[in-house]
């Protein structure tokens, strides 16, 4: 059963019809939990001076260790804990719907920890949560692999969810790689893809892009694609360019490298407009 939350029971499709801005935070998270809070912290604020209605953060954002077991250590329960608190806190300071993609939270495995990716309303109440299904397993060059496997435990079940500014389909990182998931999402009503990342330099420089663009036009949705990018104190780079894309695939907005915000206005008028006249998503066969 895939997990559908409605957020905003009353929302009319008068008041979804409006634009609304979206912001990306790009991060270069390090160990210290405090110290990457009070990083988030600015940079919500940030965006929400700027208008955003919408902020989403990176994968990690709250933690990237000398080691991936690290995380095991800042693992909370599901529900409580002081990451859980700060993103309540910032929703509801901020009056924004907020993506706090991801952090870790306790599993049945006490050697694993759930990568979740918390999706919480501008009252600050927590409306879903999205566990990451497809884990990063790969050797990306001689001497770079990654085994998430060994410390997170994988979700199944995809998520939509409803919100002031849109339907939400929430995908983490590696998550890109496999279409399949965001036609999953398509169908269940997805306007907006929401991608919090962490990809390496390496794939970065060659894929992150296309992909970002790709799932975007094939799906004939916006999406917020925030992405770590930047040097780490273990040693690992990330690539950024977090973006924000329509759904025709047209960069909206984007940051190269560095901390930093990115904001684009969006119309989901527009977007039904789109899929009317292109209704691509109609003419499938398979």
């Amino acid at each position: 059963m895939h997990q559908s939350v409605n957020a905003e029971r009353g929302l009319s499709e008068h008041s979804r019809s409006l634009q609304s801005v979206l912001a990306a935070v790009q991060m270069a998270s390090g160990p210290h939990v405090e110290a990457n809070l009070a990083e988030a912290g600015r940079r919500i604020g940030e965006a929400a001076a700027a208008g955003a209605e919408l902020v989403a953060l990176p994968e990690n954002f709250a933690i990237m260790g000398y080691r991936d077991t690290d995380k095991l250590r800042e693992a909370e329960v599901d529900g409580e804990g002081p990451i859980q608190a700060f993103l309540a806190e910032q929703a509801r300071h901020h009056r924004v719907t907020l993506v706090g993609g991801t952090i870790p939270l306790r599993a049945e495995d006490p050697e694993r920890v759930r990568p979740a990716a918390l999706v919480f309303g501008p009252d600050g109440r927590r409306l879903a949560g999205y566990d990451k299904i497809h884990l990063f397993d790969v050797e990306v060059s001689p001497g770079e692999a990654y085994r998430e496997s060994a410390t997170q435990q994988a979700g199944a079940e995809p998520l939509v969810v409803e919100t002031p500014v849109g339907r939400l389909g929430i995908a983490v990182c590696y998550d890109l790689r496999f279409p399949e998931l965001f036609r999953a999402l398509v169908e269940r009503g997805a306007e907006i893809l929401v991608v919090p990342s962490a990809f390496t330099a390496v794939t970065g420089q060659a894929h992150w892009n296309i992909l970002v663009r790709a799932r975007a036009v094939e799906n004939l949705c916006y999406t917020v694609a925030p992405d770590q990018g930047g040097y780490h104190v273990n040693g690992r780079e990330t690539h950024g360019e977090s973006m924000i894309v329509d759904p025709w695939g047209r960069v909206l907005a984007s940051q190269a490298h560095g901390a930093g915000v990115v904001t684009a206005s969006v119309s989901l008028a527009r977007l039904r407009q789109i899929r009317e006249r292109f209704p691509a998503l109609l003419h499938r066969k398979l």
